[in-house]
């Protein structure tokens, strides 16, 4: 059983009141970028910086603020306009506002700050780059519509939010738009991302049909501890559309394409906005339709724990180390799903990984990416080798957050991944083992990519000089590689996350202990021991083979991503093919055919009716007295019988 969720009060004054500050901020600032192009080329990454930063203190200040309210008044409500009117003399049919609470605040703090040192990190980056004014009012456009999806006080908030995210990632991923493999890979998230969005919207309308609203407060009335087939099924497909947005199976085929954006698009996506967007809609729908033990809670749990496995399983036969990372991704999104599945008892564990994520994650793209600087943008891990004596901030902040994300003790992922496994095992068992084996295997594929690109032999082309990246791109990477130590612990030890989201998402009868010694954290130290070990003999004792053996059907299975475009391809993509051409011929030999074929039977018969048409008044005349004739005969006939 789960604690009543606090009760939502208007707010008027304020930072909270000017909330909307957040949004604003990001979204003034893509929209000057792009409006006003030409005045801002010179300094407009620097208002894309202003602008992030801005929402970020707005964010830090309305924490404190909230924290100031005592434990059950901490989920304030900002109204900001009526969205869609009732009938004359009723109320709205939709309100648009605000909920700041401390589930969206812990958004909104991730969103902001991770955000703002990618935009810093991005000035080095994209420093050469002469559309650079343009990348930076995307990635202002993409903030703003992450802050909007997860501050909103009902799910149309929610899914203008969730729309905007679409639209910049499509944006951001293909912005170098002149590389054929950067375009397609944006249609590819686009049209993706469509499928999961079309089960979000479903749900919404059955919420309203069934419910008569969409704002979170009224739901948690109608819907607290109540499972019937309708809940169940707007359950799953509020699933569907979390799956669409954090790459879960069965639709992660874009998550890897994606990787044809700039780097800094790959951290903000991967780390503190898109893939999380999934996630926080289980989490804010927890009370409502995912309730714990019902059977929408265990599909999210189940697609969660085979996702986890499919994503390490894909990161282990990468060679292009972004690819790797977002294998990665994936597979640490599905840890997340797999507690929020769990229920309230899950809930701060999900959540402390995906803050927590979302700095060592962020730290090691962003440290990918320094080193694609300092090698001409090469990718290919084979091509690497001994950069950490030559890019030494990069190597060790890099490592830092590779320790955190195998769960290294007593680094950030050490308690919120580990948390998750331990609560798994205590109320799904199978699930929780499955993933032990998932942390065994991510210690193999991390391990990797460290050997693989720091150490052993170098391996660079004689046209390569690494070297360390600017300030402006390391100074990030130092402060996200702290929060990678620290953060874990302060969050989940004493359950600190647990105690401050319960006003928001619930607390468990039993308030669940991080343990050192369990059973299950011992196994995954072990396991990632093995993992990390086995990495060393195959990559870092021995010399990389530049070119990959041919491998069994397992590495042929993780390098195409386990077949998944094969069968989207095979189930969808060919079948649709073969109806659009079914349709087509329908239309020109069935419709088009129908209409033509009358217009040339009257057309025909005109034409022959014409020939009789003289213009001789004789010829009329004798047809007349033939037909009168005939006319006469026929009455006679008739007349006699």
């Amino acid at each position: 059983m789960e604690s009543q969720i606090a009760e939502i009060t208007q707010h008027t004054g304020g930072v909270i009141g000017v909330s909307w500050l957040m949004i604003a901020f990001p979204l003034l600032g893509a929209f000057i970028l792009l409006v006003f192009n030409r005045f801002t080329n010179r300094w407009g990454h620097l208002l894309g910086v202003a602008m992030s930063l801005a929402s970020f203190v707005v964010a830090v200040l309305a924490f404190f603020e909230l924290i100031g309210f005592g434990e059950e008044a901490r989920r304030r409500a900002v109204h900001l306009f009526e969205f869609i009117p009732g009938m004359p003399g009723e109320p709205p049919m939709v309100d648009m506002g605000l909920l700041i609470d401390p589930l969206s605040i812990s958004f909104a703090l991730l969103i902001t700050g991770v955000g703002s040192l990618i935009h810093i990190y991005s000035i080095g980056y994209m420093s050469h780059d002469e559309h650079r004014r343009r990348f930076f009012a995307y990635l202002n456009l993409f903030v703003a519509a992450m802050l909007l999806l997860v501050l909103a006080d009902n799910y149309v908030g929610l899914f203008i939010g969730w729309e905007g995210v679409g639209l910049a990632s499509y944006l951001l991923i293909g912005f170098w738009q002149f590389k054929p493999s950067a375009a397609v890979a944006a249609k590819k998230a686009f049209v993706v991302n469509r499928v999961g969005d079309f089960g979000l919207l479903v749900g919404m309308f059955v919420i309203w049909t069934t419910f008569g609203t969409l704002a979170f407060k009224d739901l948690a009335a109608q819907t607290s501890g109540v499972e019937n087939g309708t809940t169940l099924a707007i359950g799953l497909l509020l699933l569907l559309g979390a799956c669409g947005k954090s790459a879960q199976l069965p639709l992660q085929s874009w998550l890897l394409d994606a990787m044809e954006g700039p780097t800094p698009v790959s951290a903000l996506i991967h780390a503190a906005t898109m893939v999380t967007a999934g996630v926080y809609l289980v989490v804010r729908s927890g009370a409502f339709f995912f309730h714990e033990g019902s059977g929408a809670a265990l599909a999210v749990a189940i697609v969660g724990a085979a996702t986890l496995l499919a994503g390490a399983i894909i990161g282990c036969a990468k060679d292009d180390i972004k690819k790797g990372l977002a294998g990665s991704t994936m597979s640490q999104i599905g840890y997340m799903m797999l507690g929020a599945g769990l229920g309230p008892a899950g809930y701060a564990f999900a959540i402390g990984h995906l803050i927590t994520h979302g700095f060592f994650k962020a730290d090691m793209f962003l440290g990918a990416g320094s080193v694609m600087h300092g090698m001409n943008d090469e990718v290919d891990m084979r091509k690497y080798g001994a950069l950490r004596k030559v890019m030494p901030v990069t190597f060790i902040t890099f490592f830092i957050g590779y320790l955190a994300i195998i769960g290294f003790p007593l680094l950030s992922g050490y308690f919120t991944k580990d948390g998750i496994i331990e609560t798994a095992v205590h109320h799904q068992p199978v699930l929780g083992w499955l993933a032990v084996l998932g942390a065994g295997i991510t210690g193999f594929y991390m391990s990797r990519m460290v050997f693989m690109t720091f150490f052993g032999q170098k391996r660079w082309a004689d046209d390569a000089h690494p070297h360390e990246s600017p300030a402006v791109m390391t100074w990030p990477l130092i402060i996200l590689s702290i929060g990678s130590i620290f953060l874990g612990g302060y969050l989940i030890l004493s359950n600190t996350l647990m105690l401050f989201l319960s006003p928001a998402v619930g607390r468990p009868a039993e308030l669940p202990e991080f343990h050192f010694t369990s059973v299950p954290g011992l196994a995954t130290l072990a396991l990632v021991a093995v993992g990390a070990a086995f990495a060393w003999m195959r990559y870092g004792r021995v010399e990389v083979p530049a070119v990959q053996p041919r491998g069994n059907f397992l590495t042929t299975f993780a390098r195409r991503d386990l077949y998944g475009d094969a069968l989207n391809e095979s189930l969808f993509m060919r079948p649709g093919q073969w109806l659009t051409r079914i349709a087509v011929f329908f239309d020109n030999r069935g419709v088009d055919g129908l209409v033509n074929g009358l217009a040339a039977g009257i057309g025909g018969s005109s034409g022959r009716l014409r020939r009789i048409q003289t213009g001789f008044a004789r010829t009329y005349a004798l047809s007349i007295l033939i037909g009168a004739a005939l006319l006469t005969g026929a009455l006679l006939l008739v007349g006699n019988i």
